[in-house]
């Protein structure tokens, strides 16, 4: 029963070197076979070690062997029991923590279901005392499967043995598209879509209906609850390929979820998946998992701990990649990099290329779409290295496409999981000059909060705010939101004092500090942010009307800020693409709408900071998050320290708990997953000429349940003959190329959303 659970949970991607043409036809490569008399871990160390020198070097072992040997990994029930002392100290700065108890009914109803953090860690610990849970592996994922519960993408504790020992994939990538646009989405093999797109194929793809005997849409919108993302239609769509996601290269979701993707690349599976199709055939894939760790000497689940535990095994494995493409070019010395990288599959070449392909200016090259600009923006960086060309790529291409005339933009933040706060206030700022963003937030009130807010804010009061720009300690307290004099009030005028920003004040019976903007003028913002954020002008650019934002649900972080001061703050449109296979209304901003990220080491150090400027804070709660060791064994683990909250709203709702439907929805179509050009289209058509084409304004037929979508499966025209040119065959070569990309993890920085 636990395995067909698990097999409906995804995993991580990374596609055979070779896929063949029907994807009915999947064969897996041959492995040397081990023993069945050896220890699962064993076996694993066989296969990666001691495997065929006559074979190539194998990279991945069979899933559900890798299952196994991690569910030999020894419990240590006192190393357990203090990393649940500890989370708790953490989970205080939780800015949702009370709401995701009792969320509005509205959340509850379209969302997602209420989630106790606290009582769950406490089920846990009871769990650990009776023996019901046996192995290392076992803890790890039920702090896992507790947290992703909030659906939070900066809520986040991954343990050492779920994150960082193998990566799951079924490496089988999927789509969900409409035959016309109008009629429901159907799921198909990628595979076969890229036939019908480039004709080499001459059957006619079947849709899938089932998988693993589950009917498709249930299984799909039951798997995609792993995600990171709140919004289920913006969670299904991340279980499919994407032509956004991938720009980002290892930094994004991959070729999806369903692949492996994403944070499903934690999540174990099965030996197998089975795919059948409404032509009645049936395929099975095997499924793999892929580790980067040595197993050489390791003979049991206990070897391999003492390898994840002790930090030898992660020695050599890369923790924070740069989103960089292979193809990124140099500069002629050699030595400084040049930050623009190849095109991505899918797009037109750049009018105005930026770093790293976070944000590229399009224009559409076809009649009827001259007066067309496209801002593509996936990311917000979290870069440093990026900051300042992401900055000056934006204002580069605004002004360009301006003088040459376009009265119309789209501004395509599909796959953009956030990033440093500030790109998403000064994008905004480029676009509407004459604006004043808002940007409400608010922290959860708790003592050790207090207590670092009360002594940096003392000590910073000692020195003037330009002493502290020669001086780097000083600077580091002065810049920090635990200054009072850093940012201002909702009004935007200077906080009196640290007991004036703190509070607390109850907020529909729980305790905040006071509602605190961005101070974008104070003298530390680069030093904050990164850059110094555009300033405010008498010039008028493109009119709210002549804008529109474009997404996939998958925005979240500081692409939640963004979206908010768009549509709140001047009136932007919105168009989402795709969702679940009904033809209901969806959401366009579908991740977290928190408004800053904090990793736990980083509040670990201010209370060492605190401390260490008023040493009568040694016996205060401040000692706990200063002793804690929780960190030392996560792969990864982020809190969100900030609500967003809307400028008049006076019913204390954070942003994260509301529910907005978008301006119009469209579904993917079979060209889609190969154009960006096709979406821009698409989006020009619904927005400006025709709303009638957005789904739910005159669409086929609305659904309300899973039942109305049985038996509604379509059909996509056969491609006949097969590809005749060079470029068609380069083009279907390209694609292919990203099948291999793998997720890979990132560290937080300010608002960024790990994938």
């Amino acid at each position: 029963m636990r395995f067909q659970i698990m097999a409906l949970l995804a995993t991580l991607l990374l596609l055979a070197a070779a896929m063949p043409a029907s994807a009915s036809d999947f064969v897996n490569r041959d492995q040397v076979v081990p023993s069945k008399t050896l220890p699962p871990c064993a076996q694993v160390s066989v296969l990666l070690v001691d495997y065929d020198k006559n074979q190539p070097m194998p990279t991945t072992v069979p899933a559900d062997l890798a299952y196994e040997c991690l569910l030999t990994i020894p419990l240590n029930i006192t190393s357990a029991k203090a990393i649940l002392f500890e989370i708790p100290l953490y989970m205080n700065w939780q800015s949702t923590l009370d709401v995701l108890k009792d969320p509005p009914a509205e959340y509850v109803e379209k969302v997602q279901p209420p989630v106790d953090i606290l009582a769950g860690l406490e089920t846990i610990s009871a769990d650990l005392d009776s023996g019901a849970i046996t192995n290392d592996y076992e803890f790890g994922w039920r702090l896992y499967q507790l947290l992703v519960q909030a659906h939070d993408g900066h809520l986040a504790y991954v343990l050492d043995v779920v994150g960082g020992v193998f990566q799951f994939t079924r490496p089988f990538p999927l789509v969900s598209v409409s035959e016309d646009g109008s009629k429901l989405p159907a799921v198909f093999a990628y595979y076969d879509i890229l036939g019908t797109q480039f004709k080499n194929i001459t059957y006619t793809p079947s849709p899938i209906v089932k998988i693993d005997d589950i009917d498709v849409n249930f299984f799909l919108e039951e798997l995609s609850q792993v995600g990171s993302l709140q919004d289920r239609d913006a969670l299904y769509n991340n279980l499919f390929y994407n032509l956004a996601q991938i720009s980002l290269g290892s930094s994004g979701t991959a070729t999806g979820m369903f692949s492996g993707g994403g944070r499903a690349r934690y999540v174990p599976l099965q030996a197998n998946t089975t795919f059948e199709f409404a032509n009645g055939s049936i395929s099975l894939v095997p499924n793999t998992a892929r580790t980067y760790i040595d197993f050489t000497n390791v003979t049991s689940g206990e070897a391999l701990r003492k390898k994840v535990v002790y930090g030898e095994a992660f020695s050599n494995i890369p923790r924070t990649p740069v989103p960089v493409d292979p193809g990124t070019k140099r500069s002629e010395d050699g030595r400084v990099p040049d930050l623009i990288a190849a095109t991505p599959v899918g797009y037109p070449v750049p009018v105005v290329p930026g770093p790293y392909n976070l944000i590229n200016g399009f224009y559409i090259d076809q009649p009827g779409y001259e007066d067309v600009a496209v801002l593509v923006v996936p990311s917000f960086v979290s870069n440093a290295y990026a900051e300042v060309p992401f900055q000056a790529a934006g204002k580069k291409f605004l002004e360009k496409a301006w003088n040459d005339g376009k009265t119309k933009l789209i501004l395509d933040v599909q796959a953009n999981g956030g990033g440093t706060i500030l790109q998403g206030y000064d994008l905004f700022r480029q676009i509407f000059p004459d604006s004043d963003p808002y940007g409400g937030n608010r922290f959860r009130y708790n003592p050790a909060f207090d207590l670092i807010g009360q002594t940096l804010s003392d000590f910073a009061s000692q020195y003037s705010r330009e002493e502290g720009l020669s001086n780097y300690t000083l600077k580091g307290v002065q810049s920090s939101y635990f200054d009072y004099h850093t940012d201002t009030n909702a009004e935007g005028e200077p906080f009196k004092s640290w007991g004036e920003k703190r509070g607390p004040y109850d907020v529909n019976g729980n305790n905040y500090s006071a509602i605190s903007r961005w101070n974008l003028t104070d003298v530390y913002i680069a030093y904050q942010g990164g850059i110094n954020v555009t300033e405010r002008s008498n010039n008028t650019w493109w009119r709210p009307e002549n804008v529109v934002l474009l997404t996939d649900g998958y925005c979240a972080s500081t692409c939640s800020i963004f979206a908010e001061l768009l549509t709140q703050e001047v009136g932007v449109k919105t168009v989402a693409l795709g969702g679940r296979s009904n033809s209901n209304k969806i959401q366009a901003v579908g991740g977290v709408k928190g408004a800053n990220v904090f990793q736990w080491s980083f509040i670990q150090s201010y209370c060492e900071q605190a401390i260490g400027i008023n040493d009568t804070l040694q016996d205060s709660v401040l000692k706990e998050y200063k002793a804690s060791r929780a960190t030392d064994r996560a792969w990864a683990y982020g809190i969100n320290v900030r609500d967003a909250v809307r400028r008049g709203d006076d019913s204390g709702v954070a942003l994260q708990f509301k529910y907005e439907e978008a301006d119009c929805r469209l579904y993917f179509t079979p060209e889609m997953t190969v154009s960006a050009v096709a979406i821009w289209k698409a989006v020009v058509d619904a927005q400006w000429i025709d709303s009638s084409k957005c789904i739910g304004n005159g669409g086929y037929y609305s659904p309300h349940d899973r039942r109305a979508t049985q038996g509604k499966t379509t059909s996509l025209r056969p491609a006949h003959g097969q590809m005749q040119s060079a470029q068609a065959r380069e083009q279907f070569q390209a694609f292919e190329s990203t099948f291999s990309i793998e997720t890979e993890r990132q560290h937080h920085r300010n608002g960024f959303m790990q994938p």
